[in-house]
This record gives C-alpha cells, sequence and structure tokens, in this order.
C-alpha cells in the first residue's frame, strides 16, 4: 500500500497549528550562532508542509514570531527580520509552484516597510491558489488578536451597526485574524515545552495537543507523520460522552514506517 493511500485511510486535521521551539537550543547543542538554528528550522518548514499537503490538511499555522519576540536581542531579531525577507522571496516562488497559497496574520505595522511589501508581494504571488493554505503568524499574539477583534465589534456598536446584546462568540471569532479558516484540529509545540505561549489562544479552545522533545530544526518528514498519526487514534468528544460519538470515529490507522 502506497504511503498516500495510506494516509487517506487517516483521520486527518483540516488545520494544524505548531509552534516551531528550539531552534536556539539547536544551534547551542552544536556549538552555533543562533541564527544558525533559524536557518535549519527552514528545512523543517519545507518538510512539514511537503507531509501537511501530501495526507490532505488544508490550512496548516506557523507561529514563526510573537509579539513576544521583539524582548530577545538586538542582533538576533534583526538576523531573524533578514532571514524572514529572504525566505519570503525564495520560498513564495516554491510555493506558487507548488500550488500552496500563503497568508500572514499578525500585526504588520511593527516590521520595516520593505519586509511589509515583501509579505505582500508574496500573498499576492499566491492568492489563486485554493487547495491548500500555509499560514505565518508573525508579530502575532492571540491576546492581541481577540482584542483587535473586540475593537472591531466596538467600532460597529459605536456606529449603530450592532447592539451589545448581539456580539456573541461567533461573532467574536468571525472577527479575529483566522476567521476564514477552519478552527485548528490539532496543535503541534516542539523543543520540549508544554505551553502554547499566547498562540492562537481562542482558537485552540478544542485542539488537540501534540508535544514533541525534538527541536524544531529536528522535527522532519517522519516526525510530522508521527503527529498526524497520534492525532488520528484520538478521539474527539467536543462535551459528548464517548459512547455518543463512537459511532461517528473511523479506525485509527497505524504508522508502520
Amino acid at each position: 500500500m502506497s504511503k498516500a493511500t495510506q494516509d487517506a485511510q487517516c483521520i486527518v486535521p483540516r488545520h494544524v497549528a505548531i509552534i516551531m521551539d528550539g531552534n536556539n537550543r539547536w544551534a547551542k547543542k552544536l556549538f552555533l550562532p543562533g541564527v544558525a538554528g533559524h536557518k535549519a528550522g527552514v528545512d523543517a518548514v519545507r518538510a512539514v508542509v511537503e507531509v501537511c499537503a501530501e495526507a490532505g490538511v488544508e490550512v496548516l499555522t506557523l507561529f514563526a514570531f510573537s509579539s513576544e519576540n521583539w524582548q530577545r536581542p538586538a542582533a538576533e531579531v534583526g538576523a531573524l527580520m533578514e532571514l524572514f525577507l529572504v525566505a519570503l522571496r525564495r520560498e513564495s516562488k516554491k510555493l506558487d509552484q507548488n500550488g500552496i497559497r500563503l497568508r500572514i496574520i499578525g500585526d504588520r505595522s511593527r516590521f520595516h516597510p520593505e519586509l511589509q511589501a515583501a509579505m505582500q508581494e508574496a500573498e499576492q504571488r499566491t492568492a489563486h491558489h485554493s487547495k491548500f493554505l500555509l499560514q505565518v503568524a508573525a508579530n502575532y499574539g492571540g491576546q492581541w488578536d481577540i482584542v483587535q477583534a473586540a475593537q472591531q465589534l466596538a467600532r460597529s456598536v459605536q456606529a449603530g451597526e450592532l447592539q451589545p446584546d448581539d456580539i456573541s462568540a461567533e461573532r467574536l471569532q468571525n472577527c479575529l485574524s483566522t476567521a476564514s479558516q477552519p478552527l485548528p484540529d490539532l496543535c503541534i509545540r516542539t523543543g520540549g515545552e508544554r505551553r502554547i505561549s499566547n498562540f492562537l489562544l481562542w482558537q485552540l479552545a478544542y485542539s488537540e495537543l501534540y508535544f514533541s522533545s525534538l527541536f524544531w530544526p529536528d522535527f522532519k518528514h517522519q516526525a510530522m507523520r508521527d503527529a498526524l498519526a497520534d492525532f488520528s487514534s484520538r478521539q474527539r468528544r467536543f462535551g459528548k460522552t464517548s459512547e455518543q460519538v463512537a459511532a461517528e470515529e473511523r479506525t485509527p490507522c497505524s504508522n508502520n514506517e
């Protein structure tokens, strides 16, 4: 049986979100500068995108740079911005060639105008693709996302378009930066940490969590397949009993590689 056939028999998450952690520690372990870990992490991104696209995942959201990461040493932040700019220009061409749409979420106002322009250009280059969405969270924070959604609703109330009692969870969710996508089914964090660090706080309410001890540069094809196989083995109840959802579940696939 081919790998593609095996994947088709798995319960595949529609939306996978990943906190890419451990680049600095990976570099330190090899006595390399921190930026070397971030560069190596680009290869892991390619591997994970390949596996998710082949498995039938619709949306992959990667936590690339948090709103708290500005607190890191200025030299590291500068190197990250340069790497981001280079990667956008280079990888957007490959994404376009492979039918992958790129979307960037977060507050772009703090980025250099050249980087903002590169983001817009990369998004426009791939905007016509619809099969697979790669969503990159940059200068993103879950609290920021909820606040900006609340501000949108407050402006609607101020303009007389809504009454306060009209505000619901659904309306707020529709104002989040991920409003047009399905909620994440699976959230992965690498690097051995077990927290979500202000990532997609609203959206992850019912996500399955998967923690890997691997540093992000080491999280490649097989590690991603292992995470998908683990997800496939879980029963998602959403407040129901296991008996209520048992009939809706398919048999979990095994990971034979």
